[in-house]
């Protein structure tokens, strides 16, 4: 019996990549590049190559679920694990592994986000399969790891034992310390001292391990889960906490195994710039569909998807530029600035444009 399974999480709101992610349609249902494919189903078909699809579940929002079976139709309903509440990642996993140990109980299961651009695909099918093996034989919890390449503030960092030259070996590694999301000094610390790595959010380990560090690190939500006669009244009780805080900052059980991969998180407007920099003409990111006049121009984004409007823009510096039909932004390109003005969206009188 094959005993490795995955868990797609496909719930989340994206609003740090507002306006293109909207409640109604989160970034993971986005296509985002040039292939025509959206962000869950490149993720669904770079899984299904080192998991058996008929081992594949995605795990999401119950508003989300037409929007899943649409855009796989390959998965049915039974493939879908229903979440009546947004309470972050730590109860999904909860939720999701108990009902996969339900049907294996020597489960070994891929946790990996819907959200991800990953190049490269031969050396992350090989990172998944040494992450697999590993944890079926181990008590641990291993994570693919990434060399950072700026200090990020929107990714957690762990770092490794052994000192930066340890992450060569191509074996996981055990962690030394978990910080998720730091400020921008330390992580300008973390990447400087090389012994740190991007934990990925791509997370491989045991059902049964994951369940007893949730007990352990986080019983909230395990007496929540105990307590609960309906998935309902489980999500209604848990606290809402991500499985790093929840688990992963407190475990003395995680590893990490460095990927090789190019990897990344397009979870905001800076990594979509990141992403698509290489792919673009000077030192601007422009997805437009209509015509554009820009001139002058350096470090910005400008993203439309009105095919009729013209687009006209000259001597901006850093700044993101983002045109839909019933939303203009117009921001520096900086994340805290920009998660500070989207935080506006809160007013019940901009219900409409969230």
């Amino acid at each position: 019996m094959n005993h490795n399974y995955c868990i797609i999480l496909a719930g989340g709101v994206g609003t740090r990549f507002w306006p293109m992610s909207r409640e109604s349609k989160p970034k993971q249902f986005l296509v985002v590049d040039n292939s025509g494919k959206t962000l869950l189903q490149h993720t669904f078909e770079r899984m299904s190559r080192v998991i058996d699809p008929q081992n594949i579940y995605i795990a999401t929002q119950n508003r989300y679920s037409d929007l899943v079976l649409e855009q796989l139709p390959a998965t049915d309903a039974d493939h879908l694990i229903l979440e009546p509440l947004n309470k972050n990642t730590a109860p999904t996993i909860l939720s999701a592994t108990h009902f996969i140990l339900d049907k294996d109980p020597d489960a070994v299961t891929v946790v990996t986000p819907s959200d991800h651009i990953i190049a490269e695909p031969d050396l992350f099918d090989e990172a998944i399969r040494i992450a697999t093996d590993y944890a079926a034989t181990h008590d641990a919890l291993v994570t693919l790891g990434v060399v950072p390449t700026r200090a990020d503030t929107n990714f957690g960092y762990i770092q490794i034992s052994g000192g930066p030259s340890s992450g060569s070996a191509g074996v996981p590694i055990k962690a030394k310390t978990f910080t998720e999301k730091p400020d921008a000094d330390l992580a300008k610390v973390f990447v400087e001292s090389g012994e740190f790595l991007w934990n990925s959010g791509i997370f491989i380990w045991k059902g049964s391990t994951i369940i007893k560090e949730i007990e352990r690190c986080c019983p909230e939500i395990s007496r929540a889960w105990t307590a609960a006669a309906t998935i309902d009244a489980f999500y209604a009780a848990s606290p809402r906490i991500s499985i790093d805080y929840a688990v992963m900052e407190k475990s003395d059980k995680v590893w990490i195994l460095p990927a090789k991969f190019r990897w990344n998180d397009v979870g905001t407007w800076n990594a979509f710039y990141e992403h698509h920099l290489r792919h673009s003409k000077g030192n601007n990111v422009s997805e437009i569909a209509g015509p554009t006049i820009l001139k002058e121009n350096n470090g910005d984004i400008f993203y439309s998807d009105q095919p009729r409007k013209l687009t006209v823009v000259r001597g901006l510096e850093n700044f993101i530029i983002v045109d839909t039909d019933d939303v203009l932004l117009i921001c520096p390109r900086d994340d805290k600035t920009l998660q500070d003005t989207i935080s506006e969206l809160n007013l019940p009188e901009l219900e409409e444009y969230r």
